[in-house]
């Protein structure tokens, strides 16, 4: 078991474990890449090329220290706010930079057969747990807007109907329209039964007057990163 932390480097990187080391860091990189694929519906080109990527970039700035940990795990820490200065990503795309940082770490100081290991693990849990579904939802939360007159009282207008159809629901907000005469009301709202969306809205439809109502999904707004 000790054989699986023990680095192929000495203290004079050679060309040779130079290359093993790169070789094995873009393996690993492509094998982190395809898992963020297969676990997500949504990715782009540019994310999955950086994810293959990442594990040797940190490797080489690792041996460029060599010797050095504290020195390499600053510039790296100091590489990594370059992604979060820029475009915000969900806490799913962070895990998977720092996945990647690590594998790089690990290979970069000569762990080869650790990294490997770590990737393949890892891989597995993220993959069994996508494929479990775990920690998704099972309520449908949908976000409801409604326009209403200005003689009805949004306040309680709807409430009979929510309290019959939603399990939760919560005024977003408030948006006055048509020079003030209507109201659009935004609600965000969990249905106990999602067979029955259409009777919810017929129902909506005869208090509000048959006036316009919008149902659709929940829009998303990106995780907070770890």
């Amino acid at each position: 078991m000790q054989a699986i932390f023990q680095s192929i480097l000495t203290l004079n990187i050679t060309f040779t474990s130079f290359i093993v080391c790169l070789i094995t860091s873009l393996i690993i990189g492509f094998a982190v890449a395809f898992t963020y694929m297969k676990t997500g519906k949504r990715y782009t080109n540019s994310f999955v090329v950086t994810l293959a990527l990442l594990p040797a970039v940190v490797q080489i700035v690792i041996m460029m220290v060599n010797g050095e940990l504290g020195t390499s795990v600053a510039i790296v820490g100091a590489f990594s706010l370059v992604r979060f200065r820029s475009i915000p990503g969900t806490a799913r795309e962070s895990s998977f930079i720092f996945f990647a940082m690590g594998i790089g770490l690990a290979t970069g100081m000569g762990f080869l057969l650790f990294a490997a290991i770590m990737t393949v693990i890892i891989s597995l849990a993220y993959l069994l747990l996508d494929k479990l579904n775990f920690g998704v939802s099972k309520k449908v939360r949908k976000q409801l807007r409604i326009t209403i007159a200005e003689d009805l009282n949004y306040t309680e207008v709807f409430d009979d109907i929510f309290e019959k159809y939603t399990s939760y629901n919560e005024l977003e907000k408030i948006k006055t329209t048509n020079m003030g005469s209507m109201f659009d009301l935004y609600y965000i709202v969990e249905l106990k039964d999602a067979s029955k969306e259409k009777e919810m809205i017929d129902e909506i439809r005869c208090r509000n007057g048959n006036l316009t109502i919008i149902c659709g999904k929940v829009e998303k707004t990106p995780d907070l990163y770890l």
